[in-house]
């Protein structure tokens, strides 16, 4: 019996704990960051505020946490790059391709990694600041692992290169969700439009491994 009631009381700690990351998605999507309160997220996924404290160790533990879940290129790390063992003889071209493509849909479909984008750039914060670490790392891992050794004496041409196209994705889908789907004639909330994108994706990326 006390096994029971311990992995009931597990469960129950772990469905309080999911809605109160619910709750902060759903304050963030509809409200904006500022809108982050204690008082707010408790209200919102129906939970007493104090089961914050206790879980998360404070609002800041369960924003880090929730950020943490939500970024995409803070998934992308070295134990999944392990996992999925990309190959190199490419210098990592497919990899890479794979990826882009994977984030211009993850942005476009998760509103929630949208606000997150617009949060980051628009006030400092250890957890914001905290995400922006954990990307460079895996960033790095993933450079040296694949692209280093091809590009060799023009790695830090390719890294360039990647800067401007993670970033231009990551402003195309915010634009398209925030002012309009128009972007240079192309409608980005469209699957014709998409798909143009992503060639343009794969072509850029093509280039670059055959002329750098």
């Amino acid at each position: 019996m006390e096994r029971k009631s311990a992995a009931g009381s597990i469960r129950n700690t772990e469905r309080s704990k999911k809605k109160f990351l619910d709750a902060v998605g759903k304050i963030l999507r509809t409200k904006g960051y500022t809108a982050l309160k204690v008082s707010s997220i408790a209200a919102t996924a129906g939970v007493d505020k104090k089961m914050i404290y206790s879980y998360f160790g404070g609002i800041d533990g369960l924003i880090d946490e929730y950020i943490r879940l939500q970024d995409f290129w803070s998934k992308v790390t070295t134990e999944e790059v392990e996992k999925i063992k990309p190959k190199s003889d490419d210098g990592g071209r497919s990899f890479m391709e794979e990826m882009l493509l994977n984030q211009f849909d993850y942005v476009y479909t998760h509103k929630e990694a949208q606000k997150l984008l617009l949060w980051r750039i628009s006030e400092p914060r250890k957890a914001l600041r905290k995400l922006t670490d954990t990307q460079e790392e895996n960033g790095e891992y993933i450079f040296k692992l694949l692209m280093d050794p091809h590009f060799k004496e023009n790695a830090e041409d390719f890294r360039s290169i990647m800067a401007i196209m993670v970033s231009g994705l990551y402003y195309i889908n915010m634009y398209a969700a925030m002012n309009g789907s128009i972007f240079c004639g192309i409608d980005v909330n469209s699957t014709v439009g998409r798909d143009k994108i992503k060639k343009a994706i794969s072509f850029l990326l093509h280039q670059t491994y055959e002329n750098l």
